[in-house]
């Protein structure tokens, strides 16, 4: 794999361009949907020999979010294909929620040909300014001697800082177009540098704070930076806080993790510093402090590339660029103050007070069942390097609640974006990835209906995942707000303890209906023996939601 812009000829069809320019950028599997638009790019997969995997869903959305899961997984892009109009519609959502996530995604869309433009050929639309908004670049490649130069412009951009996605579609005439085209491969490394001034800036107020609190996000692990952010938390030792793929730089139970402590952290903290997640309404926006009387926190905003850092709040300090050597710089200047050690300690025994009130919950044998009890179940048969998934509202609070990863990255969700049905696409990505981990999907009964046909994939694609379904028969994240508001719901309610199971079994996968609480454990155990895509579909009680607070999970 490199990471260096393509160097040599290239010759042969469009397709055959595009292939190998994805196969020297890493990407060794092509998610898509059957289409007539794009079929070079499936003759240069297979032949002369196979180069690259054709991995192919059931609906777009899942190809992009199968992608968006390398790029998470990997951290170098993912590639998916789609056909023309409606094949590149269907993924727009997956675009948009990697654009929200910075996961670093190509998208390659096939197009009506150009020879014949504008004269109402089947699936004929301008689809880059659909696109635009929510990629790095979307444009059109016309020639087929400029394919591979785009497709190696597109994987460059969707690598760098700040990561995500970029979009390129190719007339299909251009696609199917024989060329011959020397790329010289002379794009040169960006620059990033911290400013020393901004990081001195910072070292200084780490070193007078006296309640500060390090919180650490996604790019913290897509920017490679995790092993220095745990090396510095701890010889500085500032308390902790993850989220996204940032849970488990510090992994479960670290003495200065204090996620279980997040509501007195961020209150009463007198300086944030967030590092690699935007300012958005996962936290609060930034307005961090103010518990118990106490001022506001300064706040300062540290980010992978400059238009990342937060303008909507004053910040006490900014800097951007190679988070390692940011946090690494921060680490050798920083003197902590004295008093950081007893808001350290008052961290630590506020957390374990919350874990220790957590086994009540994660123990209950409460009919029906308390999703928490779930979690309690799955904690003990969990192992270290496991593959969490997220997809889903209520259900899915209760594991940020309830689970913490022990290693960095191992942790997929929709992101701000708040997408249901990435789930499938995750799933897929994450076997391929890490084929000897376990691979867990959390699943709402909402979320489940956005992609489960796709369980047909894992089966086709002999790649078992375990499946778990919170099943409580409702939307739960809307169903409490709208009796709150009006005193009344309307369409909240699903059909309570639907058969998601025998869906599965359906289509060549294992599950399983659970009612009772003692049910879970011996459930998930077979779940994880049967070696298929196997769906554990619990049954739970519709009046217990996640209790919402201000700054969420």
């Amino acid at each position: 794999m490199s990471t260096s812009p393509f160097t040599g000829r290239l010759s042969g069809h469009g397709g055959s361009h595009a292939v190998r320019i994805a196969r020297h950028h890493g990407a060794d599997t092509m998610f898509t949907l059957s289409g007539g638009h794009v079929f070079p790019l499936y003759d240069a997969a297979v032949r002369p020999e196979p180069t690259m995997r054709l991995l192919d869903v059931r609906h777009e959305q899942t190809a992009v979010f199968g992608a968006e899961g390398i790029g998470k997984l990997t951290r170098r892009a993912g590639w998916a294909v789609l056909t023309a109009g409606p094949g590149v519609t269907n993924g727009v959502s997956g675009v948009a929620t990697a654009h929200f996530n910075g996961s670093p995604l190509v998208v390659l869309g096939g197009r009506a040909p150009d020879n014949r433009w504008g004269q109402g050929l089947l699936q004929e639309l301008d689809q880059p300014p659909l696109l635009a908004p929510i990629t790095k670049r979307a444009w059109t490649v016309h020639g087929a001697d400029r394919i591979g130069p785009a497709v190696d412009e597109a994987f460059g951009l969707a690598n760098a800082a700040h990561r995500g996605p970029v979009f390129v579609d190719v007339p299909m005439d251009h696609l199917y177009g024989e060329s011959e085209v020397e790329l010289a491969g002379d794009a040169p490394a960006a620059d990033r540098s911290p400013d020393t001034d901004a990081l001195a800036g910072i070292a200084r107020l780490l070193s007078e704070a006296k309640r500060p609190v390090l919180l650490l996000g996604s790019d913290v692990w897509m920017d490679g930076a995790e092993q220095v952010a745990r090396q510095v938390a701890e010889e500085l030792g500032v308390p902790v806080i993850t989220n996204g793929q940032g849970r488990g730089v510090l992994p479960a139970g670290h003495p200065l993790l204090a996620t279980r402590a997040r509501g007195l952290a961020l209150g009463s903290a007198d300086l944030v510093v967030v590092v690699g997640t935007p300012l958005d309404f996962r936290l609060n926006h930034g307005l961090f402090g103010g518990r118990d009387g106490a001022p506001p926190a300064k706040v300062v905003h540290v980010t992978d590339s400059p238009g990342q850092i937060a303008t909507h709040l004053n910040l006490a300090g900014a800097v951007s660029g190679d988070l390692s050597a940011v946090l690494r710089g921060l680490g050798d200047a920083v003197k902590p103050d004295a008093e950081v050690e007893q808001w350290r300690v008052q961290l630590a025994e506020t957390a374990a007070a919350a874990t220790g009130s957590d086994r009540e919950a994660l123990a209950s044998d409460a009919a029906p069942i308390h999703p928490a009890r779930i979690y309690g179940e799955l904690n003990r048969v969990l192992d270290d390097d496991a593959v969490i998934i997220g997809d889903g509202g209520d259900f899915v609070s209760y594991a940020g609640k309830y689970i913490e990863p022990k290693l960095p990255g191992n942790w997929l969700d929709p992101g701000p974006f708040g997408c249901l049905g990435t789930g499938m696409g995750y799933s897929i990505a994450a076997r391929l990835a890490r084929p000897s981990s376990q691979v867990v999907t959390l699943l709402g009964d909402g979320a489940a209906g956005f992609s489960l046909m796709d369980v047909d994939t894992l089966v086709r694609h002999r790649l078992p995942v375990v499946m778990v379904c919170g099943n409580n028969g409702i939307w739960g994240l809307e169903k409490a707000p709208m009796q709150m508001i009006y005193g009344y719901d309307v369409i909240t309610e699903l059909t309570p303890q639907t058969r998601y199971d025998e869906v599965v079994r359906a289509l060549g996968g294992g599950g399983e209906l659970v009612t009772r609480p003692e049910e879970i454990g011996p459930a998930l155990r077979r779940a994880f023996d049967s070696g298929v895509p196997y769906l554990v579909n619990i049954a739970t009680d519709p009046d217990n939601v996640y209790p919402r607070k201000t700054m969420g999970v």
